[in-house]
């Protein structure tokens, strides 16, 4: 049984800039009798960081520590076993992943992670979906910035818009504040393994059930100024789309007929217009294994801006939602978007799915179909923001 396990979360990844970040939030806010453990390869790095732990709260130094490696099933196996979820920081996913979510879905254990890699997701439901289903483990991918401000931003929009209705949601996306090197070295992977994702897709598509009588699809408006903005919205073709409309295939609330558009919402065109140069120049490089192998090199992964620069980052996320003659604003806003943010994300859904009621859900599921209300209210009493800005 779970609660047998000795463990409510393991935190796999802890030696690591954002894994760290992660253990410091948890440190701070998870409650007295949450029993917690980190778990890495360095058993070194891992005393390390419980020592900075300690200092936060004295309590922390009785943490236990776990060592496991993505390159010993072994111990990942015994990591999950142990556990009633697992939250792990250790990416790129598409690399370093599949052990961990493999050793979750057979043991049974919750698995949460901060992938934004559509390949690494897809090919995950098509080996361990039905596993983990038998064995009731809840996988839950992108837990951090990719894809929670979008996945619940866009829950919250719906639940205040019509049952019953066709609805539209529109997402515009501004942030300042550097992207992590995870996030960065995620992108240029993935970049490079366009075709290797587009044949998970299809093997993903060939299995995976569509709504029954319900229909999902994507808004594919052209690159536009938005007045109500005052910005350019460009299309952003990331991850969080793709679990957004997931999330509405598997919610009646979202209703018989839902579509979502992604923006980046920039308030100057030559800005606008560079930024699209430079993800297709990334794009390009990403191509050519020796360019690739120097892009990966421009940003140290582990590493991380000192706090003062993560203090001035942000982030605000607009939806517009329109359906059964109802017209919607909402914002979900928050601080600095590639570490802090998303560390605490990462943290407030493993304390969700150890902690709190939810849906019964077992298998690959986006963070609205697992955790829904139950986690936008725990990411509000942490500071970020989820408001309805106009109704009408």
């Amino acid at each position: 049984m779970a609660d047998a396990r000795p463990h409510d979360i393991v935190l796999f990844g802890a030696t690591g800039f954002t894994g760290e970040l992660t253990t410091r939030y948890l440190a701070r806010n998870a409650p007295a009798s949450t029993r917690w453990a980190l778990a890495g390869r360095s058993p070194d790095k891992l005393a390390a960081v419980r020592e900075r732990l300690a200092e936060i709260d004295p309590a922390c130094a009785g943490i236990e520590l776990l060592l496991a490696d993505v390159g010993d099933p072994r111990s990942l196996r015994e990591v999950a076993r142990s556990a009633r979820v697992v939250a792990t920081t250790v990416g790129p996913y598409v690399r370093f992943g599949e052990p961990l979510v493999a050793a979750c879905a057979e043991a049974g254990a919750d698995y949460a992670d901060l992938t934004g890699e559509p390949e690494f997701v897809d090919r995950m439901y098509v080996r361990h979906h039905a596993v983990a289903v038998a064995t009731g483990a809840r996988i839950v991918h992108a837990c951090g910035f990719d894809s929670i401000p979008h996945d619940l931003g866009v829950l919250f929009t719906v639940e205040r818009l019509p049952e019953g209705a066709p609805l539209a949601v529109r997402g515009y996306v501004r942030a300042g504040g550097k992207p992590s090197a995870g996030t960065f070295h995620s992108a240029v992977t993935q970049f490079g393994r366009i075709r290797q994702a587009g044949v998970a897709h299809v093997e993903r598509r060939r299995i995976e059930p569509r709504p029954d009588g319900r229909r999902v699809s994507s808004i594919k408006d052209p690159i536009r100024y938005e007045r109500s903005l005052g910005a350019w919205a460009l299309p952003l073709p990331t991850i969080d789309p793709v679990v957004v409309k997931r999330s509405a295939a598997a919610l009646e609330r979202y209703g018989p007929d839902f579509s979502y558009g992604h923006y980046a919402a920039v308030e100057r065109l030559p800005v606008a217009l560079g930024a699209l140069g430079g993800v297709g120049a990334v794009f390009a490089l990403s191509q050519i294994p020796p360019a690739r192998s120097w892009l990966l090199g421009r940003m140290k992964s582990g590493a991380g801006p000192t706090a003062d620069r993560r203090e001035r980052s942000w982030f605000k996320v607009r939806f517009v939602g329109e359906g059964g003659g109802r017209r919607v604003v909402t914002e979900v806003a928050g601080g600095d978007p590639g570490y802090d943010e998303t560390a605490k994300m990462l943290a407030e859904s493993a304390l969700c799915l150890a902690h709190d009621e939810l849906p019964a859900t077992a298998g690959q599921v986006t963070t609205a179909v697992a955790m829904g209300d139950a986690l936008i209210e725990r990411l509000r009493a942490a500071g970020i923001t989820f408001e309805l800005q106009e109704a009408g």
